[in-house]
C-alpha cells in the first residue's frame, strides 16, 4: 500500500481526549494517546471505542492541563489491530493552533529525546 501522508511526522505519545456523535446521535468520549503527528493531522491510539471512517471528531490534546488544545478532525482511516486499536485524522479546522502549539512541541519533545546508551556487556 502506498504511504499517502504528506509531510514530516513526530512519533511522540501525547495524551488526548476524543469526542464525536455515534451512529444514534450519542456523544461518545474516549481518551487515549497519540501515536505521531503530522503538521495537519495525527494518528491517535483509542482502546476502547473507534469512531468510524469519515466521522467528524473534536481532538483534544491534553498534554498541557494548563492549555489544553482542542481541534476539529475528520476519521480518515482506521486500524482495527484488537491489541493496538488506531484513528488516523486529518484537520479541518483549527490548524493554525495545531501547528503552534502541538506540532511545534512534538519537534521539541522529540529532539529533547536522548538515545538510550548501549549496555555495556564488556
Amino acid at each position: 500500500m502506498q504511504d499517502r501522508r504528506q509531510g514530516a511526522r513526530h512519533v511522540v505519545s501525547f495524551p488526548i481526549r476524543v469526542k464525536w456523535k455515534n451512529d444514534d446521535g450519542k456523544v461518545v468520549e474516549e481518551e487515549g494517546l497519540t501515536e505521531n503527528i503530522g503538521v495537519n493531522g495525527a494518528l491517535v491510539y483509542l482502546p476502547r471505542m473507534l469512531p468510524t471512517v469519515g466521522c467528524k471528531v473534536d481532538l483534544t490534546v491534553t498534554e498541557n492541563a494548563k492549555e489544553e488544545v482542542t481541534v476539529s478532525a475528520q476519521v480518515i482511516r482506521l486500524e482495527r489491530n484488537a491489541a493496538h486499536p488506531q484513528v488516523a485524522l486529518t484537520l479541518t479546522e483549527g490548524m493554525r493552533e495545531w501547528k503552534k502549539k502541538v506540532w511545534e512541541l512534538a519537534g521539541e519533545t522529540v529532539a529533547g529525546v536522548k538515545p538510550e546508551e548501549l549496555d555495556d556487556w564488556g
